[in-house]
């Protein structure tokens, strides 16, 4: 049997990836995805204070540098609670690490749908389009951007949580402006994405009526169905969120079964060819992300596409996307709830412990994102960083090939599998970090 392998630079993602393509018989037979360029986060954080990891980590990306911060904090914290401290955050601190998550999330959401998905299904298809897509994309996410920076004081790479609670102690003004800028989104989600009200999109639960989605959404999910993509990229229904959040409690779903999940089973291993480690879950490999936490809730809309479409490229697509509404609702009640007479934080700044080990999940844009941290004689002697990513992107093991290896095996065509490569929202610079 002949085969051919071609090797394909993948550029306009965060970052790049190499994939080798083994073709036979026309179709491809498998994929090894490559990430070169490693930093050594890990090591560098080896030998620092703890509280180092909370400017040090969100350097890891550029698009999910929040949710790095928060996954720290929470892992220093969870080393404070295992070694006697009890960490109680206020309503206050709660609602502003959430809200200032929320609007990462919503912003990456957007750029991947704007800037990688509708102009890459758009050269699948050959149509010319005189849309500007980067502008759409950049207009939203600086406003919601601006609404984080109002309580992380920038962004990127902002630092402002810390163990116990956060830097920032907003006015109530800070607050309606974060209000201003977060209803400018909302606008925008309900004219331009869906072209209806989020009320009625929310309303929305069963594929029967997706017909009711107007917008680029829409227009995304006729091309997609139209031309005969909805079942394409499938790989293993198999789901894994280790991150409580309001968009999902923790849990694997394998099909339709949900259960609990444990951080102890995840495994990491090397990778021949690839700087980026593999991870597994008690030797099985899952998707994590949008997907992953929709599957794992039940939400209706999801379970519903997932019922007709599997865990195709329809599916995945539908998760991302329907999560900027789920988001911007949810957005509303943290800024409504924050009362602004709260302590910002319940920790004195001179608290220092010197033994403890400490885990920190957060659900960020692509999924579950963990760190776990070391600590002896005060400074870092072991910090792990284990990225959503690594889940989806990996080679495989020696059962089961890769989560979007599986998902692009079968394809006709390169195209047509980096389009079902670019469903994964791929982040490189994380899964290398």
């Amino acid at each position: 049997m002949k085969r051919m392998v071609i090797r394909q630079l993948i550029e306009k993602i965060e970052g790049e990836a190499e994939l080798d393509y083994t073709f036979s018989e026309g179709r491809i037979e498998d994929v090894k995805i490559n990430f070169g360029f490693y930093r050594g986060i890990e090591e560098i954080l080896e030998g620092k204070d703890p509280k180092d990891a909370l400017v040090i980590t969100p350097r890891v990306c550029g698009i999910c540098n929040h949710a790095h911060l928060i996954a720290a904090v929470r892992a220093i914290e969870d080393g404070y609670e295992n070694a006697g401290v009890k960490i109680g955050l206020t309503q206050k601190a709660k609602n502003i690490r959430e809200f200032t998550l929320a609007c990462e999330l919503l912003q990456n959401h957007i750029k991947w749908f704007y800037m990688t998905l509708l102009p890459n299904l758009e050269k699948y298809l050959k149509i010319v389009s005189e849309e500007n897509h980067a502008m759409k994309a950049t207009y939203f996410s600086t406003t919601i951007t601006k609404a984080l920076a109002i309580f992380s004081g920038q962004w990127p790479h902002s630092s402002y949580a810390i163990p116990g609670g956060v830097t920032c102690d907003p006015t109530q003004l800070d607050v309606m402006q974060a209000q201003s800028l977060l209803e400018e989104c909302v606008r925008f989600f309900e004219q331009v994405v869906t072209a209806c009200s989020l009320e009625k999109y929310l309303a929305i639960d069963s594929v029967s009526q997706l017909h009711k989605i107007e917008g680029d959404f829409g227009r995304l999910l006729h091309l997609l169905g139209s031309n005969g993509m909805a079942e394409m990229g499938q790989s293993y229904d198999r789901f894994i969120v280790f991150s409580d959040s309001f968009l999902s409690k923790a849990g694997k779903s394998i099909v339709t079964s949900v259960s609990k999940v444990d951080t102890r089973y995840v495994h990491e291993s090397a990778q021949k060819g690839s700087v980026a480690k593999a991870v597994s879950y008690k030797n099985r490999l899952y998707e994590t992300g949008p997907l992953a936490r929709g599957m794992v809730s039940k939400e209706p809309i999801v379970k519903s596409l997932h019922k007709r479409y599997k865990d195709s490229l329809m599916t995945r697509v539908f998760a991302r996307v329907h999560e900027v509404a789920l988001l911007l609702e949810e957005s509303r009640k943290l800024l409504k709830e924050i009362r602004v007479d709260e302590p910002s934080c319940t920790l004195e700044a001179e608290l220092k412990l010197y033994e403890f080990e400490g885990t920190g999940t957060v659900e960020a844009a692509r999924g579950s994102l963990i760190h776990k941290t070391t600590v002896n004689n005060g400074v870092i002697v072991k910090y792990d960083i284990i990225t959503p990513t690594q889940w989806n992107l990996s080679h495989g093991n020696e059962k089961e090939k890769g989560i979007a290896v599986k998902a692009m095996v079968g394809s006709q065509s390169i195209e047509e599998a980096d389009f079902i490569f670019r469903t994964f929202d791929v982040c490189s610079v994380c899964t290398a970090q």
